[in-house]
C-alpha cells in the first residue's frame, strides 16, 4: 500500500468511528475492549492521535503525558481536535521527512501514517460493535497490510525490542521448552511463515523470523537483531 492509501483508508475509517461512537450512549460498554467504555474507547484514539502529532512536531516522547487538560476535555471533542493535529502533521511533512518512531528500522512519518491507519480501522469495529452497528468490512489490501504490520513489527521486533511484555502473554504462542514452532498465516494471495527459536529457560537464542512468501508487500524475511 502506499501512503496515499493508507492516508484514504484513515480518514475513511475515522469517519466511521465518530459516527458510531456518536450513535449510541458514551457510558455503553464496548465488548471486543472488556472493561471499556465508549467514551474510553473514543479518548484513547484521540489521545493517540494527538500523542503522534507532538512527537513530529517535537522530535521527542512527550513527558509527561498526557499533557494538562487533556484529561477534562470531553471525549468527542479530544477525538475531532486531536485527528485535526494529527493530519495537518501528515499533511505538512513528506511521508520520507524524519520522524520519531518506536520502531528502529523505520524512523519515517510513513511510518506513523501506516500505524495510525491500522489503528483506526482497528478501533473502527470496536466502535461499530459497541453501538451495535453492522461491521463495516474491512478492505483486502489493509487488512493484508495489518497482518505484516503485525507480524514483522510487532512479533519479530517487538518480542526483542520489549521481552518483557512478550513474556507475559498469556498462552504459549510460540516454541516452548527446547522446541522449535513454525506457523504459517495465509489470507488470499498472501503467505508468512512466523518460525520461533528455541526457548531455553525462558530465553530465545534469537528473535523469530518472519519470512513473506507472497503477495504480503513486505520483505523477504525479517531477523531483526538486538
Amino acid at each position: 500500500m502506499d501512503n496515499s492509501r493508507y492516508l484514504d483508508c484513515l480518514s475513511s475509517d475515522y469517519g466511521d468511528l465518530r459516527d458510531a461512537a456518536t450513535a449510541v450512549e458514551l457510558t455503553s460498554p464496548v465488548p471486543s475492549c472488556p472493561g471499556w467504555t465508549v467514551a474510553d474507547l473514543v479518548f484513547h484514539v484521540g489521545e493517540v492521535y494527538l500523542h503522534k502529532a507532538i512527537v513530529m512536531r517535537t522530535g521527542r516522547w512527550p513527558d509527561p503525558w498526557p499533557p494538562a487538560g487533556v484529561a477534562d476535555e470531553a471525549p468527542l471533542a479530544l477525538l475531532g481536535r486531536a485527528y485535526g493535529e494529527l493530519t495537518a502533521s501528515f499533511a505538512a511533512r513528506e511521508p520520507a521527512s524524519p520522524s520519531l518512531t518506536w520502531y528502529d528500522p523505520d524512523q519515517t512519518v510513513a511510518f506513523w501514517i501506516r500505524r495510525m491507519a491500522q489503528e483506526t480501522v482497528i478501533h473502527r469495529i470496536d466502535a461499530e460493535l459497541a453501538a451495535g452497528l453492522p461491521v463495516t468490512p474491512v478492505p483486502d489490501d489493509l487488512a493484508v497490510d495489518g497482518v505484516d504490520e503485525v507480524l514483522e513489527r510487532m512479533l519479530a521486533y517487538g518480542s526483542v525490542a520489549w521481552p518483557e511484555e512478550f513474556a507475559e502473554m498469556k498462552g504459549d504462542h510460540l516454541a516452548g521448552e527446547d522446541a522449535q514452532d513454525t506457523i504459517t498465516v495465509t489470507t488470499g494471495q498472501a503467505s508468512w511463515t512466523a518460525t520461533a527459536p528455541p526457548n531455553t529457560r525462558g530465553r530465545r537464542s534469537r528473535p523469530p523470523q518472519i519470512r513473506c512468501c507472497a503477495g504480503c508487500g513486505g520483505g523477504p524475511a525479517m531477523t531483526p537483531s538486538g
